[in-house]
């Protein structure tokens, strides 16, 4: 044990006093299934609030046997990801949602050492109270609320060499912008009562954060951080990105912390103009800084444009010249003041929001609400409640008063339910009484509410498909599929390309105080005759990745080679596995980017890769 870590010795006396025994190889406590959903849906906003963050930070450590937990308060875990590999190692010793990881109930370990002693520790090795531990070094930091309160923890953990000292800084900062998110909705509750669980993600995901040494070495950074300074290389510092950073570290020593403090960044063009906020952290009694930049005036804009619960988009904004997808515009503006439910079909990233809002500002509604649910990104566990809601005292730790679920924030209005085929078997059900009947029924009520709300449900799966394999309802895709939209792929509407690229490139330089980049003609016919897997989203990334480097990379040079390869024979196997190189090549080899462009989980893209046996590393 590191005798130099008091937090240790504080912790190893403590478990003497719980009569843990060091070949205890199970938590003392784990709660039934009916205990844990309650406490779900008692940690709901933070569990949603973590489950972005989550991911952003297993996407800087995965491949390298890790995974990452999430507890409430107590300790209790409430999710857990990671790589399968060590997940099975940590699934043996029964680390499952609902197993406390508090001292009292497993002895030494990261979360419950964190929560016991209110701050970020790493616990590695033999530091650990039990023997079964030992091969582990978990990094994990306290998340508080507004009020300072801890209300959850969240971990890193990994076998001990693959642990580097930054760890720590890294949940150090995801458990921060928990934290941000978390405060915000807080903020949106007492502003506006009848919107309290807006999402405010998005905001969080648009800080760029980093971890620094003392001397402004950068060691982590988020995405969002390499494309705001537009990161071509590691080994930067401070000194290479902002101005006056000297002054900056003056002042950081002096108070021990900085916040929004005004910065310029030393862009090409123009100053870009930051809030940075530096707070200090330790790891292995080594100081470092986590250095948290936002941009100004787009936090205010999308404040302004989560908190209203409008739809933003309306027809004017839709790009097209195809004769075809007008024809779809205009059929859609016919429907849109219909009281008929629409079921927008169409591959991954063709805008089925995009017309989804304009069709509720083309209707008479336009003036109601228009509240957007994706299905998929609910837990099956948690979406009964925030669909519907539910009555005070429905479960321990309901809300006083109860909670309005989204159909009833939407009365008057539109609820957009996209990914509607992700939706569990047993929500179905109840999701066609509500088309059927206009009422719904809060989880601990009995008395139907009645709700005027008009349905548009968007699905990118073969419902019909889903219906005959017995995973949707046949009856609730009758109900839905009343007035169907199909929005066409990109590749079926490819004389729109140009003009899409013109309206991102104008759009995103603009946002991004950057040059827009001159495609000529023959660049322009390549990305013509490009597939676009992922649509319209693909494409709006590519403008923004060209954007970012200032010139026409020859990410796409495989489609050049389209005429020469379309003659030769090959298996539908041999063209799966050459689109999806195709994709990760694009995408620099991102497989979190590549699985959103196919429109597959990235856990399916996984095991395709390992299938194909494709390799992942960048060429250099």
């Amino acid at each position: 044990m590191n005798r130099d870590k008091d937090y240790i010795k504080r912790s190893h006396d403590r478990c003497h006093l719980y009569n843990i025994d060091k070949d205890l190889k199970y938590s003392r406590i784990i709660l039934t299934q009916n205990e844990l959903n309650e406490r779900l849906i008692k940690n709901r906003k933070l569990i949603l609030s973590a489950i972005p963050f989550m991911n952003m930070l297993y996407d800087f450590v995965k491949g390298y046997d890790f995974f990452l937990i999430l507890t409430d308060k107590e300790g209790c875990i409430l999710n857990i990801l990671g790589d399968q590999n060590i997940l099975t190692e940590a699934f043996e010793l029964k680390m499952v949602p609902g197993a406390f990881m508090s001292e009292e109930a497993i002895g030494t370990n990261a979360m419950g050492t964190a929560l016991k002693e209110k701050r970020p520790v790493q616990v590695s090795k033999d530091e650990h109270f039990i023997y079964a531990y030992h091969k582990w070094t978990c990094s994990a930091a306290p998340i508080r609320n507004k009020d300072g309160d801890i209300i959850g923890c969240l971990d890193i953990t990994g076998y001990s060499e693959n642990v580097h000292p930054h760890t720590l800084g890294m949940v150090v900062a995801a458990a921060f912008a928990i934290e941000r998110v978390i405060e915000n909705e807080v903020y949106l509750d007492e502003i506006n009562k009848s919107k309290r669980y807006i999402e405010r993600i998005f905001n969080s995901i648009e800080a760029g954060i980093c971890a620094c040494s003392e001397d402004g070495s950068i060691g982590y950074y988020n995405s969002r951080f390499k494309n705001l300074f537009n990161i071509k290389k590691d080994g930067v510092s401070m000194c290479d990105l902002i101005y006056d950073y000297d002054e900056i570290k003056k002042k950081l020593l002096k108070d021990g912390e900085v916040k929004d403090l005004e910065v310029y960044v030393k862009a090409d063009i123009n100053k870009l103009s930051l809030t940075l906020s530096i707070y200090s952290s330790y790891t292995s009694g080594e100081k470092e800084y986590v250095c948290v930049f936002k941009e100004i005036k787009r936090e205010r804009r999308l404040i302004d444009k989560i908190s209203s619960s409008k739809a933003i988009y309306t027809f004017d904004k839709i790009i097209g010249q195809n004769e075809n997808f007008k024809e779809t515009v205009e059929y859609a503006k016919k429907i849109s003041d219909s009281k008929s439910t629409i079921l927008i079909l169409g591959e991954s990233g063709t805008g089925k929001e995009v017309f989804a809002q304009s069709i509720h500002n083309y209707s008479s509604r336009c003036d109601k609400p228009f509240v957007a649910v994706n299905c998929a990104a609910i837990p099956s566990n948690l979406i009964e409640s925030e669909l519907f809601g539910y009555e005070e005292g429905a479960f321990t730790g309901a809300k006083k008063g109860g909670y309005e679920g989204k159909f009833q924030q939407a009365n008057g209005g539109t609820i957009f339910l996209d990914e509607i085929g992700d939706m569990p078997l047993d929500m179905q059900v109840k999701l066609l009484r509500v088309i059927e009947e206009g009422v719904i029924v809060k989880i601990g009520g009995n008395t139907p509410k009645y709700v005027d709300v008009r349905i548009i449900a968007a699905t990118n799966r073969d419902l019909k498909r889903l219906v005959g394999e017995g995973r949707f309802r046949s009856d609730l895709y009758y109900r839905l599929n009343v007035l169907p939209l199909y929005i066409m792929p990109l590749r079926d509407r490819r004389d729109d390309i140009p003009y899409l690229i013109k309206y991102f490139m104008d759009k995103l330089s603009k946002r991004l105080n950057k040059k827009p980049v001159i495609i000529d003609d023959n660049e322009m016919e390549r990305l013509i005759s490009y597939d676009w897997p992922g649509n319209i989203r693909e494409l709006e990334n590519y403008v923004e990745y060209v954007i970012n480097i200032g010139h026409i990379p020859q990410t796409l040079k495989e489609v050049s080679e389209k005429d020469v390869n379309r003659f030769t024979p090959r298996t539908l196997s041999e063209v799966e596995k050459r689109h999806i190189e195709n994709t990760l090549r694009h995408f620099e080899y991102s497989v979190t980017k590549a699985a959103k462009a196919l429109g597959i989980g990235r856990n399916t893209l996984y095991r395709k890769i390992k299938e194909y046996n494709i390799d992942l590393s960048v060429p250099k």
